[in-house]
């Protein structure tokens, strides 16, 4: 049987992990990221995948760095024959790629060569794309540009954030992963070099990635308040506040516009002029707050509109 070694860190990775050990795979053990602090307490908890593998027995460990002989030894002595990939969250060095003998395989949330790296899931709202996929990719050295073994590809839904469009490519990889790996166990599959044209870079996304420019035009940001939902959600501020817009749509601009900023008004609920057209604003949270429908925050905050928000 043979001996598979896991990585991986958040939700994304559970249904592929869940998926080896559903199959007539042996997994051996699972990497992951450090336990982290979070909320408001900052409470220590342990990474989704940690969480799995320690239901099912699974040996576990949490290196800071692959790059040190003492981490290489112990992922050395769980004498992997493959190595599974999915939003680990360390960079493998050469040491790794080459111990298990079938090499080490990643399940990554795009369409490579398109949006290479750490969010390709919320890359691919914030460009407008129209389908995004799974790529089942052999590991190199480099930041995703190893040969990719198979895809499935997977249409983008005009109200799809980063949360929704991860559950549904992470169930799409675990899928793939599946169908996959029995040919490349037989070398009954080959792989193909990914094309040097179309390649994008999806960098990791810092807190302040969701500040709003109102000064871009309003399909951009309705495109953003999806993309950093549900972290780290884009804001704005009001009365010095931070202010999350959680749900936005696109909509017909009122004969009085205004300036990029603007707060407009409607019956039950407020728009935002921007640099092109308006954004009508459905959820919203004032820091501290709970998270209110247009409606219900408008009753609570008497002057917001015809106020101007800064860009």
């Amino acid at each position: 049987m043979t001996r598979i070694v896991f990585m991986g860190t958040p939700e994304f990775a559970v249904p592929s992990l869940a998926a080896l050990l559903a199959g007539d795979y042996d997994v051996v053990g699972v990497l992951t990221r450090e336990d982290q602090p979070v909320g408001r307490g900052q409470h220590v908890e342990e990474s989704p995948v940690k969480k799995l593998a320690r239901a099912n027995g699974l040996p576990v460990q949490q290196p800071r760095t692959l790059r040190d002989e003492e981490s290489q030894a112990a992922l050395a002595a769980l004498q992997p024959d493959l190595i599974v990939v999915a939003a680990y969250g360390l960079l493998l060095p050469q040491a790794v790629l080459d111990l298990p003998r079938f090499g080490c395989l990643n399940v990554h949330g795009s369409l490579l060569p398109r949006h290479r790296g750490a969010a390709p899931i919320a890359a691919a709202i914030l460009a407008g794309d129209t389908q995004t996929g799974i790529s089942l990719m052999r590991m190199d050295a480099g930041l995703d540009t190893g040969p990719v073994l198979d895809r499935a590809a997977l249409p983008i839904a005009p109200d799809d954030t980063t949360g929704t469009l991860t559950q549904k490519l992470a169930a799409l990889g675990a899928e793939l992963l599946l169908n996959t790996l029995p040919r490349r166990l037989d070398s009954a599959i080959s792989a193909q070099v990914q094309p040097e044209e179309g390649v994008t870079y999806a960098p990791r996304m810092s807190k302040e990635a969701g500040e709003i420019d109102w000064n871009s035009p309003a399909v951009a940001i309705e495109r953003a308040v999806r993309a950093y939902q549900p972290w780290p959600s884009a804001f704005t501020s009001w009365k010095g506040q931070r202010l999350k817009i959680l749900r936005a749509r696109l909509g017909n601009a009122p004969p009085e516009t205004g300036v990029p900023g603007q707060v407009i008004g409607a019956p039950h609920e407020a728009g935002m002029v921007t640099g092109e057209g308006v954004l009508w604003l459905e959820e919203l949270q004032l820091a501290g707050k709970r998270v209110l429908p247009s409606v219900a925050f408008l009753r609570g905050a008497p002057g917001f509109v015809g106020s101007i928000l800064p860009s």
